[in-house]
C-alpha cells in the first residue's frame, strides 16, 4: 500500500448558524404541539431540534480526501492519475462556475456556505466527466496535494 506523497483531508461542515436554527425549529415543534399539555410540547422541542440536528448534520458530514493515490469527494472516488491541472477559484469565480459556466456533465461537490472552490479537469478519455468542481476551504493545500497524488502515480 503506498500513500499519497501530500495526504490531505476536509470534512465541510454546516456554519454554527444552522445549529442555531436547528433550535429554532425545534421551538416551532414544540409551539405545535402546545395544546396539547406540557409534556407534548416537551417532546416537540426535543423531537424537533433532534430531527432538524440530523438532517443538518447529514448535510455537513460531507468529506474530501486524498489517499492512496485517489480523490475522494463524497461518494466519487477518481484515481489521481485521471485528473488534470486544479484551478483555484476565488469565491466570485466560484459563483460563475456553479452557475453560467457550469457543465452538466461535471461531477460537482457544492456547499453554498463554502465561497472557495476547486475545478480540476478530468483527463481520462473514456470518462463522459470533463471536470470534478469542489467546494473547498483549502482549495490551495487541495491542489498541492493532488498535485502531489498525480506525481506519485506518475513516477509509479
Amino acid at each position: 500500500m503506498q500513500l499519497s506523497a501530500a495526504p490531505y483531508e476536509e470534512r465541510l461542515t454546516a456554519p454554527r448558524s444552522w445549529w442555531f436554527l436547528c433550535f429554532l425549529a425545534g421551538i416551532s415543534f414544540a409551539l405545535i404541539m402546545l395544546p396539547f399539555g406540557t409534556l407534548p410540547m416537551l417532546g416537540g422541542l426535543a423531537g424537533g431540534t433532534a430531527a432538524a440536528a440530523v438532517v443538518v448534520s447529514a448535510y455537513g458530514s460531507v468529506r474530501i480526501r486524498v489517499v492512496n493515490g485517489h480523490l475522494i469527494a463524497g461518494e466519487a472516488k477518481i484515481p489521481a492519475s485521471a485528473l488534470g491541472d486544479a484551478e483555484v477559484l476565488d469565491a466570485e469565480e466560484a459563483r460563475a462556475w456553479r452557475g453560467p459556466k457550469a457543465d452538466p456533465r461535471a461531477f460537482m461537490l457544492l456547499r453554498a456556505y463554502v465561497p472557495g472552490a476547486l475545478r480540476v479537469a478530468v483527463t481520462d478519455p473514456e470518462d463522459p466527466t470533463p471536470y470534478v468542481f469542489l467546494s473547498t476551504r483549502e482549495p490551495e493545500r487541495l491542489a498541492q496535494a493532488l498535485r502531489a497524488a498525480r506525481d506519485a502515480a506518475d513516477a509509479s
